[in-house]
């Protein structure tokens, strides 16, 4: 059995640092114990770019917001679907995953970063979120392995009622603010309901061959 190899350490502001391996051409993203993302399990990430593009699928030149990059996953199916006068802005937190996306990872990021319609922006999707005001037609979150703070505990300000009016007032009318779970969340799925959003459920598999664990995408439609 091929031993996990530490490619790299990148720091997180305000909380423990994420670590990088690689065993054979895999890759996985891990924080303390727990493996955040690995190139085995995809299919959700996909998931969560490619049916939020459909739901804007009559919006000609639509602009999404996507935070985080993590591994490139999420905005790779999203330019793969969207036409050439669409933009993606890509709020990353931490330079890290963008250095090791230009670096051990590039092959797999297949020059995403680069695309003309892509803009990156190097800090927290919540102050992105909190500056806009009816700016994105569809806001797509993978910061966390679901609605609560898992990666830095300020990330959790992003799933209460604040941060969700915040997310409501950055979208355009009719527009999707999409968050990807590892699990269920009723709690969470009621309070998108009550911050004057449409609420959609979906489960998803973690695998793009459809098996691997159940995660969770809601498909939250401002009124």
């Amino acid at each position: 059995m091929i031993r996990p190899e530490l490619v790299g350490v990148a720091e997180v502001p305000d909380g423990p640092p994420l670590r990088l391996f690689r065993r054979g051409a895999d890759f996985m993203i891990v924080l303390e114990r727990n493996e955040l993302m690995s190139t085995r399990m995809s299919g959700s990430e996909v998931a969560l770019g490619t049916m939020t593009c459909d739901r804007l699928a009559d919006r000609p030149a639509p602009h999404l917001l996507v935070g985080g990059y993590g591994m490139g996953f999420t905005l790779r199916a999203v330019l793969a679907q969207l036409g050439p006068d669409a933009s993606v802005t890509v709020a990353e937190l931490v330079p890290g995953i963008i250095e090791w996306a230009r670096g051990p990872m590039a092959a797999l990021a297949d020059g995403c970063l680069d695309d003309p319609r892509v803009a990156l922006v190097i800090g927290d999707v919540g102050a992105t979120i909190r500056s806009a005001a009816r700016r994105y037609d569809a806001i797509l979150l993978d910061v966390d392995n679901g609605p609560d703070g898992l990666t830095r505990p300020g990330n959790d300000g992003l799933y209460g009622p604040r941060g969700l009016a915040a997310a409501h007032s950055a979208l355009r009318a009719g527009g999707v603010l999409a968050v990807w779970s590892a699990a269920p969340d009723p709690r969470f799925a009621r309070r998108l309901g009550d911050s004057g959003f449409d609420v959609e459920e979906v489960k998803v598999r973690a695998r793009e061959n459809g098996k691997g664990a159940t995660h969770v995408i809601w498909f939250a439609t401002r009124r």
